[in-house]
């Protein structure tokens, strides 16, 4: 039984999203970041960084100590050896589903991430800031419809942990200011992905959480007002 330590982000999801496609069980540790709970000394333990998601697997491969893991994508690759599914074991495969995990981790997470605060959530609205990440994500979605227009999904003919890491970076393009419609290879995956059962689980259990949203200002305290002290 993995313990997943989660909130209802886009990180969040790729990891109920695997756990649900390869039927791992799993319980949900709910860590409300809008509250604060990321701080909390007894999760600082196992996520260092003070970020959703990490796990702990209690029954490792190969026996030992729980193992507990931070980082969406250290996560999926992970669990993707642990069970030896959505990660392809040939050198060649592998390093196609690896370069397009990474490519999210390093990439398209963070120009999102970055476009979601300065058009949603900050207080002054910098016209530069917004059109430079609105348009650096743009880019990055034309980078994954040509690398869609000849393939099923993002590695190949084989579903993996590279569509999943990507999928929920995707869910939300509305705010992101992008048209599906514009993407026309990207949209066909993001809608063959949408109805996989595993996914619509996996977003079923967000709804679990909703009640529990916090307000907007309170939220900026706690996820945009961080610093070296706050560390320390």
């Amino acid at each position: 039984m993995i313990d997943l330590y989660y909130w209802t982000t886009p990180n969040g999801h790729k990891i109920t999203m695997f756990l649900e496609e390869v039927g791992l069980p799993y319980q949900l540790i709910p860590i409300n970041i809008g509250k604060g709970d990321q701080f909390k000394p007894e999760f600082l333990q196992i996520a260092p960084n003070n970020r959703i998601p990490a796990i702990v697997d209690p029954e490792p491969v190969g026996g030992g100590e729980p193992i507990s893991v931070f980082e969406s994508g250290a996560i999926l690759l992970y669990l993707a050896e642990k069970t030896g599914k959505l990660l392809p074991a040939s050198l060649r495969d592998r390093t196609e589903v690896l370069q397009w995990l990474f490519w999210q981790m390093g990439g398209l997470g963070p120009m999102a991430g970055q476009n979601h605060h300065f058009s949603q959530y900050a207080p002054e609205k910098i016209p530069y800031a917004i059109t430079r990440y609105v348009n650096e994500t743009g880019r990055l979605y034309a980078v994954l419809d040509k690398r869609l227009s000849d393939r099923t999904y993002v590695a190949g003919d084989e579903y993996s942990i590279a569509d999943i890491a990507i999928y929920p970076w995707i869910v939300p393009y509305d705010r992101q200011g992008q048209k599906l419609e514009d993407f026309v290879h990207l949209q066909r995956w993001f809608e063959a992905i949408q109805a996989r059962p595993a996914t619509i689980r996996a977003y079923e259990k967000a709804e679990e959480f909703k009640n529990q949203a916090i307000d907007l200002e309170q939220s900026r305290a706690m996820l945009f007002n961080q610093s070296a002290n706050t560390i320390r």
